[in-house]
């Protein structure tokens, strides 16, 4: 099972462990309609699983030797998110990265800016990607701002495309080149400081 810790100013990501599934479980599954679904793809629901089959299917995932596709958000000794990523097309190269901070308290406070600023670092370092992509939705502003400070563009807007209670919502593609990443670094050094060890 691949070790890894990422470490930055005040948040790490590091793989998950057995230890954590029990606390995964229950930040997704422990509530009737948890607060961060409302703002993650609420549009697809969030269909529960046994604790069983989570545990199985976060085993497949730790059992990695190469890049993981799923990190721990920490914070002061604390699991508060996720990132992960996936292949939208793995023959042309096409990855998409996601995030998810569970608990509303570690919102608006630049945990997930943080978070994904380490993740698309080791994701350029550790693949052979020239892009990093985000989807997200219209009725996540917190998510476009958190994108838009680590200098991703808006890449698409499909108008009107995700109905949700009523409404109406844009989908969002957002994306970052290998070579606008480095020019971000050098420009933003409060990004480029962290350390990571195996």
């Amino acid at each position: 099972m691949l070790k890894l810790l990422l470490t930055g100013k005040r948040i790490s990501l590091r793989t998950p462990t057995r230890d954590d599934v029990p606390i995964l479980y229950n930040l997704i599954y422990g509530v009737e309609n948890p607060e961060w679904k409302k703002y993650d793809a609420p549009y697809y629901p969030l269909e529960f699983c046994t604790f069983e089959e989570f545990s199985k299917r976060m085993e497949e995932r730790m059992n990695v030797t190469d890049v993981p596709s799923q990190m721990i958000i920490e914070y002061q000794d604390q699991i508060i998110g996720m990132v992960s990523y996936y292949w939208e097309d793995k023959r042309t190269r096409w990855l998409e990265m996601g995030i998810v901070i569970y608990s509303p308290e570690h919102w608006n406070g630049g945990f997930g800016t943080e978070a994904l600023s380490l993740w698309i670092d080791y994701l350029f370092e550790n693949l052979t990607i020239e892009r990093v992509g985000l989807t997200t939705w219209s009725g996540n502003p917190r998510m476009i701002r958190c994108a838009e400070k680590l200098g991703m563009r808006l890449e698409g807007r499909m108008r009107k495309c995700r109905y949700y209670n009523g409404e109406y919502y844009d989908s969002i593609r957002m994306g970052i080149l290998r070579e606008e990443w480095d020019e971000f670094e050098k420009n933003n050094p409060l990004f480029n400081s962290h350390e990571r060890t195996n």
